[in-house]
């Protein structure tokens, strides 16, 4: 059966099932998974290279996020820069976190705890609209969840400059391909909404969890943003994990569901549990 074929699929107990979002202009495909009790919610913006919109790809990634932590989940498709280039798929970013706070109880959550994370180009979401929340009021985040994201449309880094092997230089070209795609405008590609890493305003930022692996030439991008995060006063765990054979066909996805991966995100939200339980 296709992943998304079904309104509901099962995993590890949990029930998830598939629903419309509200994005900037247009409704946006999404996914949810609801565990019993669920402390907060993690809103989940899937890879792709802008160019295009992985969700389905991500799905047990995510099915296995929420079993793990006890989470609720919402996967949430975003506009591609073949419909649309920068800013639409930012702006839809920060119109579901917006949707998902202001309907997290008809969603079935009952947790006071938003969170926004995703995987390279959702990556990049993640952590624009943690800023774009910041900037516009809201909605109030408790913390972000990178993972080897793409956070520089310079491509300036040296683990990107020095890729050592055909399998990262392909990957290293997919993401020239994806920012070509999404910043056609030269003059975008140093705005803080498109390159995170430009922004020289990351105080009053949520705590952020910012994980690569030692293959990924976007490793260097993701440890000097947790510099710049923990320069600025945010609190900020920089993990890089051993390497995920990044060349092979959806890599970062599946490198994802690795336990270790796993176990650094629960760790990361049961930190923020305690957190806002001893601010009660």
């Amino acid at each position: 059966m296709h992943a998304m074929d079904s309104a509901k699929t099962e995993a590890a107990g949990i029930a998830g099932k598939d629903l419309i979002a509200r994005g900037a202009s247009l409704p946006l495909a999404a996914r949810l998974w609801v565990p019993a009790a669920a402390t907060g919610l993690i809103v989940f913006f899937p890879g792709g290279g802008f160019i295009d919109c992985e969700l389905e790809e991500a799905l047990p990634f995510l099915q296995a996020l929420a079993s793990h932590t006890g989470w609720a989940v919402l996967g949430a498709a975003y506009t591609t820069a073949r419909v649309s280039p920068f800013p639409a798929a930012a702006e839809d970013a920060h119109a579901v976190l917006r949707w998902a706070r202001r309907e997290r109880r008809r969603l079935g959550c009952q947790g006071e705890l938003l969170v926004s994370a995703g995987i390279e180009a959702g990556g990049n979401l993640a952590a624009v609209s943690a800023l774009m929340a910041r900037d516009r009021g809201g909605p109030q985040l408790a913390g972000q969840m990178l993972l080897m994201p793409m956070l520089d449309p310079g491509l300036t880094s040296c683990s990107m400059r020095s890729v050592e092997d055909r399998a990262a230089e392909r990957a290293a070209d997919a993401c020239a391909l994806g920012y070509r795609g999404y910043l056609p405008r030269a003059m975008d590609r140093i705005h803080p909404y498109a390159s995170p890493l430009q922004s020289s305003r990351l105080r009053g930022l949520p705590p952020a969890l910012i994980l690569s692996t030692d293959d990924d030439p976007l490793r260097d991008e993701a440890v000097q943003y947790g510099a710049k995060l923990q320069a600025a006063g945010v609190q900020a765990r920089v993990r890089q994990l051993p390497a995920a054979g990044i060349g092979r066909p959806q890599a970062r996805c599946q490198c994802a569901r690795k336990e270790d991966v796993l176990q650094e995100m629960t760790a990361f939200l049961a930190g923020l549990g305690k957190e806002s339980k001893n601010m009660a």
